[in-house]
């Protein structure tokens, strides 16, 4: 019911995003139905006090003051007292209630947003701005869960005032009351109409507020290259004309919701004075009491604000419905992942991955990476896959560790399809170090530990020996518990590959996969670290991605990735490698 109702507030045909954003909304505030019944017990009551407060300064005039009756002015006077400290209560207990319920729904709805986003595959990344994806996780699901709350709690507090109040002013002067049914509907007609204005340039707004995020994310990490080739200038005007931009559309909304708000606020003003000059005539000639006609002023005041309010949620409305269609969108992104309903069990033992003759082509680029490949990776061998930049090797490594599923053919591991194995756990099988290698704002240990969040402290300081990080510990004044950077900016890069080698050896996985994890050393250094780490994973299948010659002359098996084509370059000792 409410869903529709906010459907047709927000248009009069409403989107099926907008639909289904509604419905996927409320399903995270039926949870605490409790919470916010109870929320709407104090606000009511803290509303009824509010409207005691007019009707007793009426009864403080016109029965104590102007009537002579002190006995009845004091009891007056205390009421007003008692009245007032409730209410301050009732209002700090519901704000506080109200910013943890506020925050819990907040939260429900990103980490759900969050969820969604880490079932989708790299290509959906590859294809969207990260400042724009910031954008809709902060900001439009902050404006989401403004409207989803707070508005609840306005709208409510507001229809109670609007009643009450309303009840008052007829039981005052059903004659003067009467500019209330004039203004209301006044005041609608003028919203309804601004209502487009106001969501085509919050949606603009929201646009550029996404342009200003990208620009940061995607230059604060790269300072280091702008300053070495002299483009602080270049940036920093960058940066300057999309802030112009931005401040130019602010100031557009600002001028829009200006006038949205401005016409019934000065339809109000006017619709007070004429309250006050015919109210203040009867008073003059005997026909009403001062008393009620300041209390019929304040009542009309307590009316017209809800009214506002409520007509302010109009146009609330459709700037929540801005933002209930970007989160849409990205929810209505579908993996291109589908996990098993039943997953088969993984093999006990470390087992052979197989390609059986698989291709795959990226959709956005027209690109053929594998055009009918068929390998074999056998347990406990060492591999090496080459081929020229761009020809789709590491693409090749995603499809094994399915990130995408092959457009034709498919892979196995123990002789099972890995579309049927649990994916999680097939994955943990495999072990990636890559030239990118990938280091969180959290301790050494917890950086460590992150494939293997279960690790021992025992177990850390063993791989951290086997590593040689020996000497990186004891420079650490922390040691283990030492915070890194973001990205680890404060390691070298030899300190950053080490640290990505110990993570394997603590995953302990079947496979590990080394791609292009040495390219920024020389050739000897990379020998040196290739044989360490053959010493390190022995029994264990490695998987060696280089383009640098020479890397495959102790290899058990040497595939070559070129012109999409997957095949063996050189003599293996192993029968039955396809070729």
């Amino acid at each position: 019911m409410l869903v529709g109702l906010v459907s047709r507030l927000v248009s009069s045909e409403p989107s099926d995003a907008v639909r289904s954003g509604l419905r996927w909304l409320y399903s995270f505030v039926r949870p605490q139905l409790k919470a916010i019944l109870g929320l709407m017990v104090l606000s009511i009551s803290a509303s009824l006090l509010v409207l005691m407060q007019p009707w007793l300064t009426k009864l403080l005039i016109d029965d104590g003051l102007l009537a002579g009756d002190f006995p009845l002015l004091v009891m007056i006077v205390l009421g007003m007292i008692v009245a007032t400290t409730v209410a301050t209560l009732l209002s700090g207990i519901n704000r506080y209630l109200h910013t943890r319920l506020s925050g819990r729904v907040l939260f429900a709805l990103r980490e759900d947003v969050y969820g969604h986003l880490q079932q989708l595959s790299p290509r959906f990344f590859g294809r969207r701005r990260m400042g724009d994806l910031l954008s809709r996780l902060d900001g439009d699901i902050a404006e989401i869960q403004r409207f989803a709350i707070d508005a609840l709690f306005s709208a409510t507090s507001s229809i109670i005032g609007l009643i009450g109040a309303t009840v008052m002013l007829v039981m005052l002067s059903w004659k003067l009351a009467l500019l209330v049914a004039i203004l209301v509907p006044l005041e609608m007609l003028w919203l309804r109409w601004m209502r487009r204005k106001v969501a085509d340039e919050t949606r603009t707004l929201r646009e550029r507020s996404s342009d200003m995020s990208s620009f940061l994310v995607e230059t604060l990490p790269a300072i280091k290259f702008v300053q070495a080739v002299g483009r602080q200038r270049h940036e920093a005007d960058r940066l300057h004309g999309l802030g112009q931009g931005y401040l130019q559309q602010l100031l557009r909304l600002q001028v829009v919701e200006f006038f949205t708000n401005a016409i019934p606020s000065t339809m109000t003003s006017i619709t007070r004075a004429l309250a006050f000059l015919i109210g203040g005539y009867w008073v003059i000639s005997g026909q009403w009491q001062l008393g009620s006609l300041i209390a019929f002023a304040t009542y009309l005041g307590m009316v017209v604000g809800p009214a506002q309010s409520l007509l302010g949620l109009y146009v609330a409305v459709q700037r929540m419905a801005v933002s209930l269609t970007r989160v849409t969108e990205l929810r209505d992104e579908k993996p291109e992942i589908a996990v098993a309903d039943s997953p088969l069990p993984l093999p006990a033992a470390p087992a052979e991955l197989v390609l059986h003759d698989v291709s795959f082509q990226h959709t956005e680029r027209q690109q053929v990476i594998i055009e009918s490949g068929s390998a074999r990776f056998p347990v406990g061998r060492k591999i090496v896959l080459s081929g020229p930049s761009g020809s789709g090797k590491s693409t090749l490594i995603d499809l094994l560790q399915r990130f995408y599923d092959p457009d034709r053919g498919y892979i196995s591991y123990g002789g099972v399809d890995i579309r049927q194995l649990n994916l999680s756990g097939y994955r943990k099988r495999l072990a990636v170090v890559s030239q990118d290698i990938v280091l969180f704002r959290a301790s050494l240990a917890d950086n460590l530990r992150y494939g293997a969040p279960d690790a021992t402290l025992e177990q850390i300081e063993q791989v951290v020996r086997q590593a040689h990080l020996e000497e990186l510990v004891a420079s650490l004044p922390e040691g283990l518990d030492a915070q890194l950077s973001e990205r680890g900016q404060q390691l070298s890069g030899g300190q950053r590959q080490r640290i990505a080698i110990a993570r394997a050896l603590l995953q302990d996985p079947d496979v590990l996969v080394l791609d292009e994890a040495t390219s920024a050393v020389d050739v000897r250094t990379e020998q040196a670290i290739i044989q360490e780490i053959d010493a390190l994973f022995a029994g264990r299948t490695r998987i060696v991605i280089s383009h640098r010659p020479g890397i495959a002359d102790d290899a058990d098996l040497h595939y070559q990735l070129l012109d999409g084509r997957l095949s063996v370059t050189a003599a293996s000792p192993l029968e039955g490698v396809p070729g």
